[in-house]
């Protein structure tokens, strides 16, 4: 029975896989589609300059060195590629996320991601802290009781509807950023997606703040986390598959759009 719930819980993570492991925002959700549509524009900016400077033969007379492209580095690329591919037949072998967004009304869903937004708020609040952002840190602090009291348990974000109090999206990664650390290099993780070697010390980090890390027993925890997953993947359902369809070769075009939205996240 142990191994059957194990092997039901790995399928309903493999279908969040592009679900990333923090909380998100309706803001931060527009960022990341803004992030993907300059990234295509940009490659097919590209291409119509090659194009044109092949035909003009003048232009060809006097070429200019092109400035190298900023990135994160990628020395794990052959095995990132593999992880990416994984992800992506599991994405569309398992639509767990489809299914449940059939039958579950985008109020509810809506409701649920402000449950679990709301009982993360110490690590935003500790990680507000920690980059001396008292204002910051205040606001979260006054979000969490409003939205526990009035938005009853946090099932309603009554402190931005109401109050125009947004969520601070903060968390270790972005700390050790803002402190210089570097990115280190890309890490495309099985089932939890895209990251980096910071981001993924910070993920460690952040989840000895996360409340629904001491749940027990282990079995239930991880129903927890998975159903958290599902529910924000049932809320961004197309956007993948948006980007793939418009990107050259997708695991690039994920990649640069998760380096540059966590650059932005930290340069803001």
């Amino acid at each position: 029975m142990k191994i059957s719930s194990f092997i039901f819980l790995f399928f309903m993570l493999a279908a969040t896989a592009f679900a990333g492991g923090t909380p998100s925002t309706p803001e931060a959700e527009a960022a990341a589609r803004n992030s993907s549509r300059l990234y295509v524009q940009n490659v097919e900016d590209r291409a119509e300059i090659r194009e044109a400077a092949e035909e003009d033969e003048d232009y060809l007379d006097y070429p200019e060195e092109e400035e190298e492209e900023e990135g994160i580095a990628d020395p794990l690329e052959p095995v990132n590629r593999v992880f990416f591919y994984f992800n992506d037949r599991l994405y569309f072998w398992a639509p767990v996320a489809r299914g449940y967004a059939a039958v579950v009304p985008e109020g509810a869903r809506i409701s649920v991601r402000n449950f679990f937004n709301n009982i993360t708020s110490p690590v935003r609040f500790v990680n507000c802290i920690l980059q001396f952002k008292p204002s910051s840190a205040a606001n979260e602090l006054l979000r969490f009781g409003i939205n526990s009291t009035a938005g009853i348990l946090g099932l309603f974000d009554v402190a931005r509807d109401e109050f125009g109090i947004k969520m601070q999206e903060e968390d270790l990664g972005q700390t050790l950023g803002v402190w210089g650390a570097g990115p280190g290099f890309y890490i495309n993780w099985p089932v939890l997606g895209p990251s980096s070697l910071r981001d993924s010390i910070g993920y460690i980090g952040d989840s000895f703040l996360d409340p629904v890390n001491y749940v027990t027993p282990l079995v239930d925890r991880y129903s927890i986390v998975a159903g958290d997953r599902i529910n924000r993947t049932s809320l961004r359902l197309g956007e993948y598959e948006e980007i793939k369809k418009d990107a050259i070769d997708p695991y690039a075009a994920f990649r640069d759009i998760y380096y540059q939205y966590r650059k932005s996240r930290i340069n803001r």
